[in-house]
């Protein structure tokens, strides 16, 4: 019988073993590839000697084609738990080392554990991907262990944060768990993402393509929109990550913390007085407008290269975390389609799902026009961002800076869909639709039949400017509930959001809505 020395000694060398992944030569090819182990990552990512691994011990069960020589501890996923900040998390980290990082029914129960413990004590779940596939080896309970994994990310969802890091391969049925999580951030040149690969896409299709064009980070960031951040490299990704979680609260029943904040509250900022064009139909940068308002530096740009025409993001007010969705007038003048739609109703709705409150900064002219819109279902998207604002029961603090325009003002957050506050600045115009426009309409017979129907066209866009496109006939109504100074929008923001900070406010009690997806 071992001696204690012995069995300790033994555990030692057991933990060395885990430690070790798929060996050495393996590490060295994995960062020969420019990406970093398991472990690595899991030491950048989360604070310094906070990692709990659980399961270390746990190996595949499979006896065929040939694995029964071939058993590795951890089976090629690390899992656990740290602390991001002082926060409590829980991590998967999939070896590349071992297997390819392809999943097994042994590994695919790390991660369900690890996921039901983040569940069980509410606390965010990070995921770092790095994975060749199913085990082929172990053919359909290697598939059912996908299903296990998705069925919890459905369950967690809008009850703890769930973010996934593409660090190398995701590919097929794997790609469909960092689908369903809040935010997914790539690293450039060495993760894709797609659910067949370039050999089958060649042998069905006939198109010929690489991995990086199929379904690089470059791609699922300004393309598809499938990603939300594409990192220079896995330390950018891993800070992306720490960035995010520090505007959310562990889960559904806490609100975000808040930070100390340096930038005083009554900050004016004097530019906004001049940030809007005279022209109506000339562009500006709403970036310019955000960073005039939020905390300095605070603004983080969620999906920047994906329907650029709207903004999203999470910025802080008085330190307090806040959501920001904003038109931006220097792309498509701001009109929403069905990308920002999407875009912007999923970022809507993860920010009621963790009580983040939203800030809509309005400067819409319409939905896009256009048979491609149209036959691409503009209604039933568009749908989608109505359906978000309406439902979301966290504060909401809208300003209308220029154009809001015909369905589209309805649409972003406005008093009638229970927008809490709505403030308009005197450049903002609210109509139908723009007045040159409605003056065609409206006016088409008194034009044609005009001794100068140029001039008698620019004194009814004139009347109709003065009578509809300002601010202050909503204003009288309580459309708006204020027009403000736009160097004062900060101030009234942030006094805003301190007023609404203990809003109640519910939903019918149901199953679930039916959004038009």
């Amino acid at each position: 019988m071992p001696t204690n020395e012995e069995r300790l000694y033994r555990l030692d060398e057991m933990r060395a073993e885990a430690l070790l992944g798929g060996g050495a030569e393996r590490v060295d090819r994995q960062h020969a590839a420019g990406k970093l182990t398991a472990r690595e990552r899991l030491d950048l990512l989360l604070d310094p000697g906070s990692f709990v691994e659980l399961d270390a011990f746990v190996t595949h069960r499979s006896n065929d084609f040939g694995l029964a020589e071939q058993r590795y501890l951890g089976d090629g996923v690390v899992t656990g738990h740290g602390a991001i900040d002082g926060r409590l998390v829980f991590v998967f980290s999939q070896d590349f080392t071992v297997f390819g990082g392809s999943l097994s029914e042994a590994y695919a129960e790390k991660i369900c554990k690890v996921m039901d413990l983040a569940m069980k004590v509410g606390a965010p779940i990070i995921g770092l991907n790095d994975s060749g596939g199913a085990r082929i080896q172990e053919g359909v309970v290697s598939l059912g262990g996908y299903a296990d994994i998705f069925l919890r990310n459905v369950l967690a969802s809008g009850v703890v944060p769930q973010i996934s890091v593409i660090m190398g391969p995701c590919a097929g049925g794997a790609v469909y768990s960092p689908a369903i999580t809040d935010f997914t951030v790539m690293v450039e040149n060495t993760s894709y993402m797609f659910v067949t690969g370039p050999n089958v896409v060649k042998a069905v299709t006939h198109e010929q393509v690489d991995s990086e064009a199929l379904g690089g980070a470059i791609v699922h960031t300004t393309k598809s929109g499938v990603a939300h951040l594409a990192a220079h490299d896995e330390s950018e990704a891993l800070d992306a990550v720490r960035r995010i979680l520090a505007h959310l609260p562990q889960n559904n029943l806490e609100a975000p913390a808040i930070a100390t904040s340096m930038d005083p509250a009554d900050r004016l900022a004097a530019a906004l007085d001049s940030v809007v064009p005279a022209d109506p139909g000339k562009p500006y940068d709403m970036h310019n407008v955000i960073g005039g308002i939020v905390d300095a530096g605070s603004f983080l740009e969620t999906q920047p290269g994906w329907a650029a025409n709207i903004i999203v993001g999470f910025a802080r007010l008085a330190g307090r975390s806040v959501g920001i969705v904003a038109q931006q007038p220097a792309v498509l003048a701001g009109a929403l389609d069905i990308d920002a739609s999407m875009k912007a109703a999923r970022f809507v709705r993860t920010c009621d799902c963790f009580n983040v409150p939203l800030v809509s900064l309005v400067d819409v002219p319409g939905f896009l026009p256009g048979v491609g819109q149209e036959h691409g279902g503009i209604i039933k998207h568009g749908a989608k961002l109505l359906y978000a604002y309406c439902e979301a029961t966290v504060p909401k603090v809208t300003v209308i800076t220029r154009k809001a325009y015909g369905g589209a003002y309805d649409v972003m957050s406005s008093k009638h869909i229970r927008g809490d506050m709505n403030f308009a600045w005197p450049t903002a115009e609210i109509a139908v639709m723009g007045a040159e426009g409605a003056v065609n309409i409206i006016f088409k017979e008194a034009i044609a039949s005009a001794e100068d129907p140029a001039a008698e066209r620019r004194r009814l866009v004139a009347d109709y400017e003065q009578g509809f496109a300002n601010p202050y006939i909503a204003a009288a109504r309580g459309y708006v509930d204020d027009v403000i100074r736009p160097s004062e929008t900060r101030a009234r923001l942030i006094g805003a959001l301190e007023m609404l900070s203990n809003k109640r406010d519910v939903n019918p009690r149901k199953k679930h809505g039916n959004i038009p997806l």
